[in-house]
């Protein structure tokens, strides 16, 4: 018999899924402005609406995955999306300022336990050698929803109100709810013990790759989160968004490449990876008012921060192969953390009066930073295998 090359469907229906609630992540940013003049508060009040999102998710997902551990997850995932739909309906509804924040935190959670909860069950659905292609289709869904689901949610917005966006991701993600119904089997393995998902918790390696995790994050995330105003003095105004959409493409990029990779070769796809974002922070350093080099470096940074993350899930499921779940928990709590602190970083060297240049260099540094606890892992992992 000829083995298929094909993952499940159910691994593109958790993708989608992802898609359809991290639309939401990406869409507030766009319709900001929008949203503070119709709650009638400051732009800088409606802004802690992103943080409590990203707060919750930063927290959610162990909890989570120590909460739903007996449950069959079919149903974690159906609950989680159902909160998270039921959560921002609530606060769209509401029109409250402070009821939304708080919609906005428990929608957090919730996104937090699907994301946990939905790369288990991905690598459940397969055979230990697709483990991290399974991952990365997954988490593809995210760089789906940077690239189209929030400029989408976006446009909606502004061709009715502020809440359309929000209006269809909820729709989407009811649609995810009945998919996952009918497209998942009820459990897909046994049900883990609460002191197995502890004893692997304590495994050192494990709190390397998360190092390695929110590092690489928060790499690539200071360079994408300036890079709007870096472009602003090098590219009409109109074009920014298309080169924008070029660091997600680069992104789905990465996410194929990586999952192919990383099942084989995980340490060769984190240390490319690492390297790949500094080196192209650093020429974003470089030659940021040359518009030559400037777009296609957007593009293969993206390819590069994307590279890494099948193969820190792919580790991450390696080292916690017994008891998975709260460790893939923890990981997905990893990379909030990683975009949580970019923020602080860049503000930290702008207060000191440097240029918007300075923002790649700290990406670089961040980049390089992964490589010893790359080679570290490495390292630990032929000693285990001798």
């Amino acid at each position: 018999m000829i083995e298929t090359k094909r993952l499940p469907a159910g691994v593109y229906l958790l993708s989608f899924s992802l898609f359809a609630m991290g639309s939401a992540e990406f869409l507030m940013a766009g319709v900001l402005p929008s949203a503070a003049a119709d709650l009638g508060v400051s732009l800088s009040s409606a802004g802690a609406l992103i943080t409590a999102f990203a707060l919750g998710v930063v927290i959610g997902g162990p909890p989570f995955a120590v909460l739903s551990l007996k449950w069959p997850r079919r149903t974690a995932l159906m609950a989680t999306q159902a909160v998270f739909a039921v959560a921002i309906a609530v606060g769209l509804l509401s029109g409250d300022y402070w009821i939304l924040l708080v919609t906005r935190f428990i929608a957090g959670l919730a996104y937090a336990g699907f994301f946990a909860v939905a790369a288990v069950t991905a690598i459940s659905l397969v055979t230990p050698d697709r483990n991290a292609r399974a991952s990365g289709v997954v988490v593809a869904g995210l760089s789906v929803a940077m690239v189209a689901g929030g400029p989408a949610g976006t446009l909606l917005s502004n061709l009715t109100d502020w809440t359309g966006g929000f209006w269809g991701v909820v729709a989407l993600t009811v649609l995810g709810v009945v998919a996952c119904a009918v497209g998942l089997p009820v459990t897909t393995s046994a049900a883990p013990s609460l002191s197995g998902e502890l004893r692997a918790m304590r495994t050192p390696r494990l709190w390397g790759v998360f190092a390695v995790t929110i590092l690489s994050t928060a790499a690539y995330m200071v360079s994408f989160n300036y890079l709007a105003a870096m472009l602003a003095d090098v590219l009409p105004a109109v074009w920014i968004p298309a080169v924008l959409a070029l660091f997600g493409i680069g992104a789905f990029a990465g996410l194929s490449l990586g999952g192919r990779i990383s099942d084989r070769r995980p340490h060769h796809a984190l240390l490319g990876g690492g390297a790949g974002i500094a080196v192209f922070s650093v020429l974003l350093a470089l030659f940021a008012t040359s518009a030559v080099v400037v777009v296609p470096t957007v593009f293969l940074l993206g390819v590069a921060a994307f590279v890494l993350n099948p193969a820190l899930y792919g580790r991450v499921f390696t080292i916690a192969a017994s008891a998975p779940t709260l460790a893939g928990a923890t990981t997905v709590s990893a990379f909030q953390l990683g975009i949580s602190l970019t923020p602080a970083l860049a503000a930290g060297a702008l207060n000191l009066g440097a240029s918007l240049t300075a923002i790649p260099w700290i990406g670089a540094a961040l980049a390089l930073a992964t490589i010893p606890l790359v080679l570290l892992d490495r390292s630990r992992d032929r000693m285990l295998t001798c």
